[in-house]
């Protein structure tokens, strides 16, 4: 068995593309996958599988979905193993946090081409991107500048719309699954 966490961009955002939690994990449980576990409202979901090919995992979960709830839900599958490294590494350990800052961590659907000098700081200083790692981009959002939209602009603009980021607070969650 392999555990999984499956990443859905989208979805029950300010009233739209309203999907319940339930009836996820009776899709991916319907689908073959075992000890189906959501976390948040968000579309973090972790479980196990005997599948070998996450790509094609990858899109059996997304036609599903689409079939079941009739729009388009992106799904990004990573291995809890890269999030229980993530974790254990602290990648934020050398940040100052308060009260305005915010920390990230963004799932490629695809390996990135970009090559950006680190750390990446936005125009206006409130946003920076401090590492990368495989599909993941790890980033810092100062709130007292700009707010969380700029910053995914950012992201968006450098690494196209095949992404979804989750603060640190939420993959500590996942990495306890």
């Amino acid at each position: 068995m392999t555990k999984l966490v499956a990443f859905l961009r989208g979805i029950n955002v300010g009233g739209h593309h309203k999907v319940p939690m339930a009836e996820l994990k009776t899709i991916l449980t319907h689908l073959g996958c075992e000890n189906v576990t959501t976390i948040l409202n968000s579309g973090n979901i972790v479980f196990e599988t005997t599948k070998k090919d996450i790509a094609g995992l990858e899109r059996m979960i997304e036609s599903a979905l689409t079939e079941n709830f009739g729009f388009l839900i992106p799904v990004i599958l990573i291995p809890h193993k890269q999030i229980n490294e993530l974790v254990n590494d602290d990648p934020f350990a050398s940040i100052d946090v308060h009260k305005n800052i915010r920390l990230y961590i963004s799932f490629l659907k695809e390996p990135s081409t970009i090559k950006l000098t680190l750390p990446y700081i936005s125009k206006d200083n409130s946003f920076k991107i401090i590492g990368t790692k495989n599909h993941i981009i790890i980033s810092v959002l100062d709130i007292t500048t700009s707010n969380t939209p700029k910053g995914m602009e950012d992201l968006e603009k450098l690494f196209g719309k095949n992404i979804t980021t989750r603060n640190w607070n939420t993959i500590q969650k996942i990495n306890n699954c």
